[in-house]
């Protein structure tokens, strides 16, 4: 057993977060201070603009590099206290104001910092060959100013895109902010036991997980019940969103389609997704299949769209925050010590909002600022079994930041499908243990049951928002109105369960409650592709024992320092090959098979 563990100086209780390691308090003199040292920075940066041309020597970009590196990583801390703060809570005014206030500083910086990239993306491929650091010794920016390049064809001229930064912030980010301040103060109330509970939506949410078929329901009706009233608002704001990406990247920049947008900052190939959205939906009667089993396992006909993660144990467990968090550390020492203890830096430090409030950001998330920082966690622990899946998932977000923070601020973050690797990994991790701990073939088949349902819904759920959003955008373009977008989620969610499921028509209102279709279109096949990834790791790993480990932990070490296509070949894989896609749906047919297997 790892010693962090047990030398942790504190007991593990819900808390919100320590902020002040990226800013000490939030007095007009502190944010005087740091705005006046980043704006000196600023001025000296820009004073090297007539000395960048294609002569110039390699060590001068190296110098401007450094000098770029450090004003990234003020910027960083600046605008991530903002959004840390805001997303704890999103009432507040002072949050809110702060954080408008750092938008537009940072736009105004981000405009006059521009000619940098730009320059650089307007050399030669000879020219920026010849000035290309050293490999050996500066790998890092090096890998940077190459991966810059790969955006050269869709970089507008200077005065284009400081209008598109400055209309940015000035338009769809506060259209954006709207949708999170208008969704966050959302109210729902359900009766339970006879006691009618006012609760947020995370709060609510936990009762879909609940044995009693009647919460069930009651959570998801009331759930779309208030987003019904809201659905014509959210839905035009959607509309400005697509409309906005449309302008900006397909018709402006030239990117081939919306999606092509989300593919090329990911690295990854259209190719590589269509290939993966292909076999997401071919296999959908997959999961067809795994909810009549689950139907007749919970003794019903047919499943309801409300009982898709029902639990087949009769039981309203519920797990203490302090013995999920001892739980998932031990299943990270048992695996690794060194991954344990880091970790164990996110509670030590302080560094995680764990409870439910009113105002907070819903869901989960895990947010690296620098790599000298140990990262912030934010979810909402209900006592929930489920809630320990998602605290192991965000500490593995946590860990692979922490993997890779000996690589600079511009490459410690790994894109956005790999980014899923070590999450979804440590909750596997904590399956496997809990699996290995039990012996009574009623609670395997529930320990077997909810990992099947959680791959539900990061592969097919996930997958199924993308060929949502690939449908909604190309609708808003032709003018369909709300009403229709909803009609079209509906039939989105007809080919997804065929006639498994049940499906209410309230559930027509689900896409409006779905964050990253606003903030991140395209966002949600990354945990697709991060789920299916790891089911093939995971295989190897079980296959493989301690032979297994040191590459994984290489391969989370690149961070965001090498393509994803060479971190994924390093670990023979072909991102392209639907083959490698089937492999992962392959493991889930035998997870599947096992729980039909299984005699009680």
């Amino acid at each position: 057993m790892s010693t962090a563990i047990h030398d942790q100086p504190h007991e593990y209780e819900i808390s919100g977060w320590d902020l002040s390691e990226l800013l000490p308090d939030t007095q007009e003199a502190t944010i005087a201070a740091r705005l006046a040292a980043l704006e000196e920075n600023v001025q000296t940066f820009e004073a090297r603009r007539p000395h960048l041309n294609a002569e110039m020597e390699p060590s001068a970009l190296i110098d401007a590099m450094q000098q770029y590196e450090s004003l990234v990583e003020q910027i960083y801390t600046l605008s991530a206290y903002g959004s840390l703060w805001f997303s704890a809570d999103t009432q507040s005014s002072a949050a809110l104001t702060y954080r408008n206030r750092m938008q537009q500083t940072l736009t105004n910086i981000q405009n006059r910092t521009l000619f940098f990239e730009l320059w650089w993306k307007g050399l030669s491929d000879d020219e920026a060959a010849a000035l290309l650091p050293n490999a050996a010794q500066y790998p890092d920016y090096r890998h940077y100013l190459e991966d810059l390049r790969r955006t050269k064809p869709y970089t507008l001229d200077e005065k284009s895109e400081q209008l598109i930064n400055t209309k940015d912030a000035n338009g769809i980010d506060a259209v954006l902010t709207l949708y999170s301040m208008l969704t966050s103060r959302l109210e729902f109330t359900i009766e339970v036991d006879g006691e009618t509970k006012t609760l947020t939506r995370d709060a609510l949410m936990s009762y879909v997980h609940s044995p009693r078929p009647e919460l069930r329901a009651a959570a998801y009706q009331e759930l779309y019940r208030v987003y019904e009233k809201e659905a014509p608002l959210l839905a035009q704001m959607y509309a400005n969103v697509v409309r906005d990406w449309h302008a900006e990247d397909v018709e402006l920049r030239g990117y081939a389609s919306p999606i092509a947008v989300r593919n090329i900052a990911n690295d990854i190939p259209d190719e590589a997704v269509d290939a993966l959205l292909t076999v997401c939906r071919r296999n959908a009667p997959l999961f067809q299949r795994y909810f009549r089993l689950k139907a007749g396992w919970l003794g019903q006909e047919k499943l309801r769209r409300y009982d898709i993660y029902a639990p087949l144990a009769a039981s309203d467990k519920e797990i203490a925050y302090g013995d999920a968090v001892r739980m998932v550390l031990e299943t990270f020492a048992a695996f690794d010590g060194h991954v344990a203890e880091q970790a164990g830096r996110v509670f030590a430090q302080n560094h995680i909002d764990s409870e439910v409030r009113k105002g907070k950001r819903g869901g989960a998330f895990c947010a690296t600022v620098l790599p000298s920082q140990t990262p912030w966690v934010l979810m909402n622990y209900t006592g929930k079994v489920r809630d320990v899946a998602t605290l192991a998932h965000e500490l593995g977000h946590a860990i692979h930041s922490m993997m890779a923070d000996h690589h600079p601020v511009l490459t410690q973050h790994a894109t956005l499908p790999l980014a899923e690797t070590a999450s979804v990994f440590a909750e596997m991790l904590l399956t496997d243990r809990l699996l290995a701990a039990e012996q009574d073939p009623l609670v395997r088949r529930e320990i077997l049951a909810s990992a099947v349902d959680d791959m539900y819904a990061t592969v097919m759920r996930q997958a199924f928002f993308v060929i949502f959003e690939r449908d909604a955008h190309a609708g808003i373009l032709a003018n369909k109105s709300a009403d229709e977008l909803h009609d079209l989620y509906l039939e989105n969610l007809a080919e997804q369960f065929g006639d498994s499921v049940e499906v209410a028509p309230e559930f027509r209102y689900e896409w409006v409650s779905i964050p990253h279709i606003f903030h991140t279109p395209f966002y949600c096949y990354a945990y697709s592709f991060g789920q299916l990834l790891v089911l093939a790791l995971y295989r190897r790993y079980q296959q493989e024992g301690e032979a297994f480990k040191p590459g994984y932990l290489r391969m989370l070490a690149h961070g965001g320092a090498a393509r994803p296509a060479q971190i994924l070949e390093e670990a023979g894989i072909d991102m392209a090959d639907p083959a490698f896609w089937q492999g992962g749906f392959d493991v889930i047919a035998e997870m599947i098979d096992q729980l039909e297997a299984i005699q009680l």
